[in-house]
């Protein structure tokens, strides 16, 4: 009998320590390398606000792990509180899908050093964002030459400086829209199209609307992207 009670006191058990991991359809884990004490935050951005969705205190070990419900593909950020400085790059953006999702980085270059695997919407926006930063980069160089040519009073080159910054721009938008259109699969799409391109020509939003496939249009930020294009006609009426 004694012997019954205690194989049905353990089988309770591991039922129980399942049921605990298999709850929720997403699992971070991660390792911040050098982080010995601080607080991390699992957040969301919605309405201009950034809701905690788990908060994890860092004691010693610098690997975590959390188990959250989404109930759809969406960018989420690692927030680290330091408890001793206000750093920058304190937010690790990734696109979480329900699966597993491992993010290891370092104290030191937090954001910089910071691997994201186990999210293929989260690979499609590392592929934009690859590309995208080069042309951000060459904008920052013409600014700066722009401020110079200004500053000499040197107007035919401040013109050609205006016109280049202008084509970089547009090929930028041109780029993100093609590479939406071309990643029309991904929930991540519409995000990039929201917070890249969202002045676009509405022509181009349509076209980026009519292709994306009905269970990205059904997504989180699918949705959205639905709601700002007919903002954006009803505004033009």
């Amino acid at each position: 009998m004694k012997n019954s009670i205690i194989a049905l006191s353990s089988f309770l058990l591991l039922a129980a320590c399942d049921k605990k991991e298999a709850s929720g359809n997403l699992h971070i884990t991660g390792d911040i390398k050098g982080l010995k004490k601080g607080t991390l935050y699992i957040q969301r951005f919605d309405n201009n606000n950034y809701i905690s969705m788990d908060t994890i205190n860092i004691d010693g070990q610098s690997t975590f792990e959390s188990n959250l419900t989404i109930d759809s593909p969406e960018m989420l950020y690692l927030h680290l509180d330091r408890g001793t400085t206000n750093s920058l790059d304190n937010k690790i953006l990734f696109f979480a899908e329900p699966g597993t999702i491992s993010i290891k980085t370092n104290l030191e270059h937090y954001l910089a050093d910071a691997k994201i695997t186990g999210s293929k919407n989260q690979d499609i926006y590392q592929e934009y964002k690859s590309l995208a930063s080069k042309m951000n980069d060459e904008n920052l160089s013409l600014i700066e030459a722009k401020f110079y040519a200004a500053k000499f009073q040197q107007t035919a080159k401040l013109d050609s400086i205006n016109n280049k910054v202008a084509q970089n721009t547009k090929r930028k938008y041109l780029y993100t829209a093609n590479f939406a259109v071309n990643h029309k699969d991904a929930e991540v799409t519409p995000y990039i199209v929201l917070t890249e391109i969202p002045d676009i020509n509405i022509k181009y939003l349509d076209t980026i609307q009519s292709t994306m496939s009905p269970k990205v249009a059904k997504s989180f930020y699918g949705k959205q992207l639905i709601s700002y294009i007919r903002e954006v006609k009803n505004h033009n009426k």
